[in-house]
């Protein structure tokens, strides 16, 4: 008998493109012995919800669709006691965590290594007993990083961070927080932090010269103070870009981390909004997650 895969897909993400490729994919599966059953996606906490409800019925799930329908993917799936593997036919317009992974933006190259692929253990965050795959960020610099066109960081690298940041430097309002974390205390007014696990968000690769592995149990975590002139923005940017130090930057690594601050914060999970919040609390599950990723890709792993 075929296998049964559950393939949910959001047809608005990205530029649509999985409307020119649906056919395509589908029949990579169906040639590789599934019986597929497609979902379009309807609306927010659509993927979810079918995930939760109907996974059950099958041999394994898989996506197509920006970091959102992941997240939602993922979410539905963590809430479930039984949990199987998911497959990610990325087709959103930055796609970090499937990059980490070296799942291909190629829509019928990423449906190949769904069949043909490998299954491996991730780390996934809870953010206050919610789950999010990637990233959690507040702050001035996660909108930065994600209203910032795709071409323009392609184009200028961490200049065109520099570029949106002083469009919103005179802006910028600090949070007095507190956070607290494995074996450190930090009691400063920020203008972002970003707990991650992910060697990009939001197309932009922070930890470009330091050790980030999906797979130790670790998130890595920046907070930033706020700058005062456009000087201290350009050192920020490129402490935080290339992986180097100052004084107004935080870099460190964590397994959990208590945030708390005094008035209510804006939080962002995996790019979609994550709540307005005084008190957050995270840690990183180890290898929670399982993917289909490419067979002979080397991974950021331990």
């Amino acid at each position: 008998m075929p296998k049964k895969m559950l393939f949910i897909y959001n047809p608005h993400a990205g530029k649509a493109q999985i409307r020119s490729n649906l056919l395509d994919i589908i029949d990579t599966f169906t040639v590789s012995g599934y019986e597929v059953t497609a979902y379009p996606t309807q609306g927010e906490g659509d993927a979810a919800r079918a995930v939760l409800e109907r996974a059950g019925d099958f041999e394994l799930v898989v996506c197509s669709g920006g970091d959102g329908t992941l997240d939602e993917v993922v979410s539905g799936m963590m809430q479930r006691e039984e949990r199987i593997p998911i497959g990610y036919v990325p087709a959103g317009s930055t796609n970090d965590f499937a990059s980490s992974l070296r799942i291909p933006s190629n829509m019928k190259k990423a449906a190949d290594i769904v069949v043909n692929g490998t299954v491996r253990a991730f780390d996934i965050g809870s953010f206050n007993g919610r789950t999010f795959v990637y990233v959690a960020a507040f702050g001035m610099p996660a909108e930065v990083s994600y209203e910032t066109t795709q071409d323009m960081k392609n184009l200028l690298g961490h200049a065109a961070y520099i570029l949106e940041g002083a469009i919103h430097i005179a802006d910028i309002e600090p949070y007095r927080i507190q956070v607290e974390y494995d074996d450190g205390k930090i009691d400063e007014p920020l203008i972002f932090g970003m707990i991650s696990n992910s060697l990009s968000v939001g197309g932009i690769k922070f930890f470009r010269h330091r050790e980030v592995f999906l797979d130790d149990g670790l998130f890595e975590v920046i907070l930033v103070r706020a700058p005062r002139t456009l000087a201290d923005l350009h050192a920020i940017s490129m402490a935080m870009s290339q992986g180097g130090d100052h004084e107004n930057v935080f870099i460190f690594k964590a397994s959990w981390l208590k945030i708390s601050s005094k008035e209510p914060v804006p939080w962002t999970l995996d790019g979609e909004k994550g709540g307005v919040l005084k008190n957050v609390e995270l840690s990183n599950l180890r290898r929670g997650l399982k993917m289909i990723v490419p067979r002979d890709e080397v991974l950021p792993v331990r």
